[in-house]
C-alpha cells in the first residue's frame, strides 16, 4: 500500500478536511497532575516475556521486583526506567473519516514512555516517523519530533530522587546477596558481584536534587494523509527552534500550527506547493498521476543503511512474502527501510502484517504465524544472540545499524541480480553514493573526524542550523576538491562542528539555503531514479502478464462469490513461457498474496476504476510496447536496462524550480492577549479555542475541491447504483484476500488478554484455511496433469511447480510449529519439537523395548522368497535425516523430514504420533498455540492425509548426493526350476541417476542389501551369471528392490530361463522396472475417489513363441499395428515434455508396451514357428539369416540398380548385427534383437532397414505368405510411423548397450 497518492479513508465525504496537508497536531508529554506512572505497556510487555519464557507469574513477580505489578523494575536505574506518557493537547478534536486514535498516537509517539535526562546527558531533538493502518488498508502517518524539556514540578523531582535512594538499596543488598537474577539483564549494566560497577554505577546513574537539573521528554507531532516526511520534519524543527531560541518567534506559535491544519491544502497530483514554517518557506511536490506514486523517504539512506546487495536482496524477501524483522536503536531507521522496501514494490504492494515500529507491548506480535514486516527498536548493547524469536525458519533478520542481514535457507536470487545491482550502482554513484554502504567508509570517516572543528554528532537527523551559525563546509562548498570531501562525509554520516561568523555573511546564508534545497532536489531525484530501476524490472518482467490473466465471470458479483475456488492465473503456461533463470524465482513470486491481489485488481478493472497503481503499470507496458515492437525478446533473459531515468528527474526538477501553489501566510489570531508567553526552553501551553476549528470556507482551494469532491460522490453513488450494494461487496472482498488482509495492523490501543486471544484464534483459523487451500492445490496439480494423461505416459506436474508448492507447505507446517511456541532450541520450530519427542521417546525404548509399528509392506510371491517388512517410524525417518552429512542446518533437516515423510506417505501419520505426546505438547506450547486446538489440529491433519492419494518423489529427487541402503531380492519360479544352483549370479541396479555397477551375489542366497548413492528412480536391473558347474540352469520370475529409506519397492519382471541350451541361451537379462503401490495405497485410492496412480509399465516380456508356458493368445494384425503407433507416439510425447519432467525413456523403449515390444509382434506375426527338428526358432536366428545373405551378395556384384542404392544400409545392417553377436556379453537371442532394436532406435536406422528385411529372401522362407513383413503396404505405413521419431536425440542408458562397440 505504499502511500499511493489517493486521497485517504474510503468515505472521505466532501468534507474540505479531506483535502489537507495536516489532520491533526499533537503534543505529548508528562502529565504533571498524575506525576511518576511506570509504563503500564512496559510491565504488560515484561508479564508476556516471562509467560513467553514459560515462567509462572509468581516467579516473575518475586526477582523482576516485588513491584512488578506496579512497574517498577530495580534492575534499571531509574533514569532508563519507562514512565507513562500522555497525549496532552492534540487540535482538532476529531475529524469525523480519521477518529483521532489516542492510545495508538502516543504509543507511537513515544514508543518507549517518557524518559529523563540530567544536565551531563546527550538532549539532542530527535526526529521519527511513524504509521497507522486502518482496518481497510488505509494509511495516516505521523511525524514526530521529541526533545527535552527541563521539569518544573517539584513534586516530580523528588519522586525522582526517592526512587534513585530505593534503586541504591536495593542495588547494595543484591550486590552483595548476589543472587538476585535479572529480568531485563540486557539493560541492566551491573555485573552482579562487582563492587566497583556498583559505585560506578551511582556516580553516573545518579540523580542529586540539590547537585542536578531534571529534563523530561516532549514530544510534538504531525499527522497527514500523505508521508510528507521532508516537509513535516522541517515543519517541525522551525518550531522547536522557536521554543529554544532566544528571541520569541515573529507571531505566537498558534498562529502557525493554525495555519498548516487548516489553511495548507495538500497540492493537486502532479503539482508543487509552498507553505511557510517559523522562519522560511517550505517546499513539497506530489508525483503526477502517470508516475510512480508518492515516496518521501530518502532511498539514499536506506542504501547507506544496508548496502546495495542486501537491500537487493531483503526487497527479494518482500517480494515473496518471508517474515521480515527489521533491527535497529533508531526508530527513524525502521522507518527508512520499511517504506523504502516497501515503495520499490510497484505496481505490487505488501498485503500483510506491516508494523514499520513495534512498541514493546506487542512483543507477543512476533509468533503471528503470517508473513509480516515488522521493526524492532534494539536495546544499547544487545545482540542479535540475546534475541529470543519464535519462528525463525522463514525469517530474514535485518540488522540495520551493523549493516547485516540473516536470510532463510532456499532463497532464490532475484533475476538477473548482478546486472540489476549493476545498474542500481552507476544510478547512485552519480549521485556519489557508495553502491556496498556507508559502514565500508569507516577508514575515511576517521580521517574527516580528525578534521572536525568541535563536537562530533554523528546523526544525521538534527540538521537545525541557527540563523548565523553556519558549517564548516557549508562555506567552502564552492570549491572542488572541497565538494568531493564534503560528499564523502555526507555519506560516512560525519557533521561538522559550527562556527560562529558575524553576520555580514547572509549572501553565505542563501546558499546554504539554496544548498539544503539542491541536497533534497537530489535526494528527490534519486529517489525517482532508483524506484524506476526497480519498476522497469517488473514491466520487462511481467510485460505480457494480461496474455495470462483468466477471465471467466460474466459479472463481478458471480466472480467474487466464486473468487476461492477459481484460477485466475494461467501460471504453467506463464512460466513455461520465461527464461530458464528466471524460474526458481518466479514460481515462488506467482504463488503470493500481492501478486495475487495485483491480478484480482486486473479481474476487477473491467467492472470498476482501475487501481492507480496498476492503472500506471498498464500504461508503461502500452509505452514500451509502442517504442520497441518487440515481441519475439520478451522472453530472452538479456538485460534491458530503464531507459526513463532522465524524464523522471527532469519532471521532479520543473515541479521544485517553479512553484504551482502557494499557501496563505501565517498571520495574527483572535486570541485571548497575555496567554501563551513566550518562555524560552519550553513549549507553551496552546490556546485551543484558536486551535479547535479552521477558518470559515473563504479559501480557493476549499471551494475548489468541494466540487471535485461532489463530482466524485455522484460518480460513486451511480456506480453503487448499477453494482451490487457496497457492503457485500466489502465483505465479499474480505473474505476472496486472505488472513493476511484482516490482520494488517494489530489493533495498537486495546491490549487486554481478550483481545491477545481473539488475535491468536483469528491466526487459528487463517492456519487452517491455508492448509486446507495449499493440500488441494497440491492435489488438483498433481491429479489434475494425471486425470489427463488418463494413465498413458508418466504423469507429472512441472518439477519446478511441484517444488514450489512442496517448500510453501514446508514453510506453512514451521509456521504453525512457531504459533504459540514456549520453548525452542535451534531455529526450526518443527524439528526442534521433533528432537525433545525423540529424546522422550529414547528414554522410554532403553526402558522398555517398545513394540515395533510395521507398516503395510508385505510383499510375498509364489516362491514364499519375500522382502522382510520395513518397520514405519517416525524415530527411524529422523535418524535417516540425522545421518545426511550434506545437511548442516535444523531448518534444513526439517524439511528433509517433510519431504521424506512426504514420498513415504508418512506425513499426516508422523506428525500425529508426534502431537499423540501431550505432556510435551503442553510443555512446549502456550495455551492458545494452533497445536493445542484439538479440534482445527485434527482437521490439519486430514488435510494432510489427502496428500496421500498421489506420489510424490521430492525427498528422492533432492537430495541426489546421499548414500541409500538398497534390499535386493531375486524370486526364482520353484515349481520349474533347480532349488539350488551351482553357478555364480551377479546383479546390477541402475536408475535415473546411475547405476550400481555388477555386484556378486553371494551363492545360494537370494536376498542381499547394498548401499550407494542415490540412484533416483529405479529403471532396469541387469541379472546374469557364469553357467557354471552342473546345476547352472535358472529360472527367474522377477527381482525386487527396496529403497531402505523411502519405501519405495520396484519390480522387475522376467519370466524366462538364465542358462546355456534353454529358452534362448541367455546367461544375462536387462529387466525393465515397476515402482509397486502398497495396499495401503490402494485402499486409500479407493476412498478417494480418484484416478488411480498409474504404474510405469509391467514388463513380463512377451514369452517367446515356444515359451514354456504354452502359447499366449495372438494378437491380430490391427492390434499389432495399433501397438506401433502407440509406442512410437509415447516416444514422441516424451520429447515434447519439458526436459525436466520426462519419465524413463527405457520403459518406453523396452517396457511393456515398449517400441521394441511392439517390433517383436511385427516380426513375430505369421512366423514359421513349427520346431524344425525340434530346435527353437528366433527372430534373431531370421536377423542372422539376411545378415549371411546381405554378405555373400556383396561378394557376388550385383549390377542390379536398387542393391547399389541400398548398399550403404546393408553395410550397416551387417555391421550392427556383428557388434551385438561380438559383445563380450552372454546375452540370448532375445535380448540381441532388444539391442539392435534401441541401437537402430538411437541412430535413426530403423526405417533404412525394415525394408532391407523385408526384401531379403529367407522372409519366404521363414514367414507365412500372410506375415505382415510380406505385406508392401504394411512395411512401408511402418516405415513412415517409425520415420516421426528421427528428428529426437535419443539417449540410451547404458545398460541397454553396455560392452556392444557401434
Amino acid at each position: 500500500m505504499s502511500g499511493s497518492g489517493a486521497a485517504p479513508g474510503p468515505g472521505s465525504g466532501s468534507s474540505p478536511a479531506a483535502c489537507r496537508f495536516a489532520h491533526y497536531f499533537v503534543l505529548c508529554g508528562i502529565d504533571a497532575d498524575s506525576g511518576l506512572e511506570p509504563d503500564e505497556l512496559a510491565v504488560l510487555y515484561q508479564w508476556l516475556e516471562a509467560d513467553r519464557h514459560g515462567k509462572s507469574q509468581d516467579a516473575a513477580n518475586t526477582t523482576s521486583g516485588r513491584n512488578s505489578l506496579r512497574g517498577e523494575n530495580f534492575d534499571q536505574s531509574p533514569l532508563r526506567r519507562t514512565f507513562k506518557s500522555k497525549v496532552l493537547a492534540h487540535y482538532p478534536q476529531n475529524i469525523e473519516w480519521n477518529p483521532f486514535d489516542q492510545d495508538a498516537v502516543n504509543m507511537l509517539c513515544m514508543p518507549k514512555g517518557l524518559s529523563f535526562r540530567t544536565q551531563a546527558d546527550n538532549k539532542d531533538p530527535q526526529f521519527h516517523s511513524f504509521i497507522i493502518t486502518r482496518e481497510d488498508g488505509s494509511r495516516t502517518y505521523g511525524f514526530v519530533l521529541t526533545f527535552y524539556e527541563e521539569v518544573t514540578s517539584k513534586q516530580i523531582c523528588t519522586a525522582m530522587q526517592t526512587l534513585y535512594q530505593m534503586h541504591n538499596a536495593e542495588q547494595y543488598s543484591s550486590v552483595y546477596a548476589s543472587s538476585s537474577c535479572s529480568m531485563d539483564s540486557l539493560a541492566s549494566s551491573i555485573d552482579e558481584g562487582d563492587a566497583t560497577s556498583l559505585l560506578k554505577l551511582q556516580r553516573y546513574n545518579s540523580y542529586d536534587i540539590n547537585r542536578d537539573t531534571l529534563y523530561v521528554s516532549k514530544s510534538i507531532c504531525l499527522i497527514t494523509p500523505l508521508p510528507f516526511m521532508q516537509a513535516c520534519r522541517k515543519f517541525l524543527l522551525q518550531l522547536h527552534k522557536a521554543v529554544t531560541s532566544q528571541q520569541p518567534p515573529p507571531l505566537p506559535l498558534e498562529s502557525y500550527i493554525h495555519n498548516i491544519l487548516y489553511e495548507v491544502p495538500l497540492p493537486p497530483p502532479g503539482r508543487s506547493l509552498k507553505f511557510y514554517g517559523v522562519y522560511e518557506p517550505v517546499i513539497c511536490q506530489r508525483p503526477g498521476p502517470n508516475e510512480l506514486p508518492l515516496s518521501d523517504y530518502p532511498l539514499r539512506e536506506a542504501c547507506e543503511l544496508l548496502g546495495l546487495e542486501n537491500l537487493v536482496q531483503v526487497f527479494t524477501c518482500v517480494l515473496l512474502e518471508m517474515q521480515i524483522l527489521l533491527y535497529s536503536q533508531d526508530y527513524q531507521r525502521l522507518m527508512t527501510v520499511a517504506e523504502g522496501i516497501t515503495t520499490l514494490l510497484f505496481p505490487f504492494q505488501w498485503q500483510h502484517v506491516y508494523v514499520p515500529i513495534l512498541p514493546a507491548s506487542l512483543l507477543h506480535f512476533l509468533d503471528a504465524p503470517v508473513p509480516y514486516l515488522m521493526g524492532l527498536q534494539s536495546k544499547e548493547g544487545t545482540d542479535r544472540s540475546k534475541l529470543e524469536l519464535p519462528q525463525e525458519a522463514n525469517l530474514c533478520f535485518v540488522d540495520i545499524d551493523n549493516h547485516f542481514i540473516e536470510l532463510p535457507e532456499e532463497f532464490p536470487q532475484f533475476p538477473n541480480k548482478v546486472d540489476f545491482i549493476q545498474e542500481l550502482s552507476e544510478v547512485l554513484l552519480q549521485f556519489g553514493i557508495p553502491p556496498e554502504g556507508s559502514l565500508h567508509c569507516s577508514e575515511s570517516a576517521t580521517k574527516l573526524k580528525n578534521m572536525v572543528l568541535k563536537d562530533l554528532a554523528n546523526d544525521k537527523k538534527n540538521g537545525n542550523v541557527p540563523t548565523n551559525n553556519v558549517s564548516v563546509y557549508e562555506l567552502l562548498k564552492g570549491s572542488e576538491t572541497i565538494a568531493r570531501l564534503q560528499a564523502l562525509a555526507k555519506r560516512t554520516g560525519v557533521t561538522v562542528g559550527k562556527i560562529d561568523f558575524p553576520a555580514s555573511l547572509s549572501e553565505k546564508e542563501k546558499d546554504l539555503k539554496l544548498q539544503c534545497e539542491e541536497a533534497d532536489l537530489r535526494d528527490s531525484q534519486l529517489n525517482v531514479q532508483l524506484r524506476e530501476v526497480f519498476a522497469n524490472r517488473f514491466t520487462q518482467m511481467f510485460a505480457d502478464y494480461e496474455a495470462f490473466v483468466i477471465q471467466t465471470a460474466q459479472d463481478m458479483e458471480s466472480w467474487l462469490t466464486s473468487r476461492e475456488q477459481m484460477q485466475n492465473f494461467d501460471k504453467a503456461s506463464f512460466l513455461s513461457d520465461q527464461p530458464e533463470p528466471y524460474l526458481p524465482f518466479l514460481s515462488r513470486f506467482i504463488e503470493t498474496q500481492m501478486f495475487a491481489t495485483f491480478i484480482d485488481n486486473k479481474i476487477m478493472s473491467q467492472w470498476e476504476e482501475k487501481d492507480p497503481l496498476l492503472r500506471v503499470f498498464d500504461s508503461r507496458i502500452e509505452k514500451m510496447r509502442l517504442y520497441n515492437v518487440r515481441a519475439p525478446t520478451l522472453r530472452t533473459s538479456i538485460y534491458q536496462k530503464c531507459s526513463s531515468l532522465k524524464e523522471a528527474a527532469q519532471s521532479i526538477e520543473q515541479r521544485l524550480m517553479k512553484m504551482d501553489h502557494t499557501a496563505i501566510h501565517p498571520h495574527l489570531l483572535d486570541m485571548k492577549i497575555g496567554q501563551g508567553k513566550y518562555e524560552q526552553g519550553f513549549f507553551p501551553k496552546l490556546q485551543s479555542d484558536v486551535l479547535a476549528t479552521g477558518p470559515a470556507n473563504n479559501n480557493r482551494w476549499v471551494s475548489r475541491s468541494t466540487t471535485a469532491q461532489r463530482r466524485k460522490e455522484r460518480l460513486r453513488q451511480n456506480a453503487e447504483h448499477i453494482g451490487l450494494d457496497s457492503d457485500l461487496r466489502e465483505k465479499y472482498m474480505q473474505e476472496a484476500r486472505s488472513l493476511g488482509k484482516n490482520l494488517r495492523q494489530p489493533k495498537l490501543s486495546d491490549l487486554s488478554p481478550a483481545v491477545i486471544a481473539q488475535t491468536n484464534w483469528k491466526f487459528v483459523e487463517g492456519l487452517l484455511k491455508e492448509c486446507r487451500m495449499k493440500t488441494k492445490r497440491m492435489l488438483v496439480e498433481k491429479m489434475g496433469h494425471e486425470a489427463v494423461e488418463l494413465g498413458h505416459g508418466e504423469a507429472n506436474i512441472t518439477g519446478l511447480e511441484e517444488n514450489t508448492l512442496i517448500a510453501s507447505l514446508c514453510d506453512l507446517l514451521e509456521r504453525i510449529w512457531s504459533h504459540g511456541l514456549l520453548v525452542k532450541q535451534g531455529k526450526s520450530a518443527l524439528w526442534s519439537h521433533l528432537i525433545q519427542f525423540q529424546d522422550r521417546e529414547e528414554k522410554q525404548e532403553h526402558l522398555t523395548d517398545s513394540p515395533v509399528a510395521l507398516g503395510p509392506e508385505r510383499r510375498k510371491s509364489d516362491s514364499g522368497v519375500m522382502l522382510p517388512t520395513l518397520r514405519v517410524s517416525l524415530i527411524q525417518d529422523m535418524r535417516h535425516v540425522q545421518n545426511m552429512t550434506e545437511i548442516k542446518t535444523d531448518v534444513g533437516r526439517a524439511r528433509a523430514w517433510i519431504r521424506l515423510s512426504l514420498e513415504k506417505k508418512l506425513l499426516s501419520q508422523h506428525l500425529k504420533q508426534l502431537l499423540s505426546n501431550q505432556p510435551l505438547t503442553k510443555k512446549l506450547y502456550k495455551r492458545y498455540a494452533f497445536l493445542r486446538c484439538e479440534e482445527e489440529r485434527e482437521q490439519f491433519l486430514y488435510h494432510l492425509l489427502s496428500l496421500n492419494a498421489v506420489d510424490y518423489f521430492c525427498f528422492t529427487s533432492v537430495f541426489t548426493t546421499i548414500m541409500i541402503p538398497y534390499r535386493s531380492v531375486i524370486i526364482p519360479i520353484k515349481k520349474l526350476s533347480n532349488a539350488i544352483i551351482t553357478s555364480n549370479p551377479w546383479i546390477c541396479v541402475s536408475g535415473e541417476l546411475g547405476d550400481t555397477g555388477v555386484m556378486q551375489i553371494p551363492k545360494n542366497l537370494l536376498e542381499m542389501t547394498f548401499e550407494c548413492q542415490n540412484l533416483g528412480k529405479l529403471t532396469t536391473v541387469q541379472i546374469g551369471h557364469d553357467n557354471s558347474g552342473l546345476l547352472a540352469k535358472w529360472l527367474v520370475d522377477c527381482v525386487m528392490v527396496r529403497n531402505e529409506i523411502t519405501g519405495h519397492t520396484y519390480r522387475f519382471p522376467c519370466g524366462r530361463w538364465l542358462g546355456k541350451g534353454v529358452d534362448d541361451g541367455s546367461l544375462e537379462r536387462i529387466l525393465i522396472g515397476e515402482l509397486m503401490t502398497s495396499a495401503s495405497d490402494e485402499d486409500l485410492g479407493k476412498q478417494c475417489r480418484t484416478p488411480p496412480q498409474q504404474k510405469s509399465p509391467t514388463t513380463t516380456r512377451r514369452l517367446s513363441i515356444t515359451s514354456l508356458t504354452g502359447k499366449p493368445a495372438k494378437p491380430n494384425a490391427g492390434q499389432i499395428q495399433e501397438g506401433i503407433g502407440e509406442a512410437v507416439n509415447n516416444i514422441v510425447k516424451h520429447f515434447h515434455k519439458p526436459e525436466k519432467e520426462r519419465g524413463s525413456l527405457t520403459v518406453l523403449l523396452c517396457g511393456e508396451n515398449g517400441l521394441v515390444a511392439a517390433l517383436e509382434q511385427v516380426f513375430h506375426h505369421g512366423f514359421k514357428s513349427a520346431r524344425i527338428f525340434h530346435k527353437n526358432v528366433f527372430i534373431w536366428d531370421f536377423v542372422e539369416k539376411a545378415v549371411a545373405y546381405f554378405e555373400s551378395t556383396d561378394q557376388i556384384l550385383d549390377n542390379e540398380d536398387d542393391m547399389l542404392i541400398q548398399k550403404p544400409s546393408c553395410k550397416t545392417f551387417c555391421h550392427y548385427v556383428n557388434a551385438v553377436n561380438t559383445a563380450p556379453r552372454n546375452i540370448g537371442k532375445d535380448g540381441k534383437f532388444q539391442i539392435l532394436v534401441c541401437l537402430g532406435t538411437r541412430d535413426h536406422l530403423l526405417p533404412q532397414w525394415i525394408p532391407l528385411l523385408a526384401e531379403c529372401p529367407a522372409i519366404t522362407r521363414m514367414y507365412e505368405e500372410n506375415a505382415l513383413l510380406r505385406d508392401h503396404m504394411t512395411v512401408n505405413s511402418l516405415i513412415r510411423i517409425l520415420q516421426t521419431i528421427q528428428d529426437f536425440t535419443i539417449v540410451l542408458e547404458g545398460s541397454l548397450i553396455k560392452g556392444v562397440d557401434v
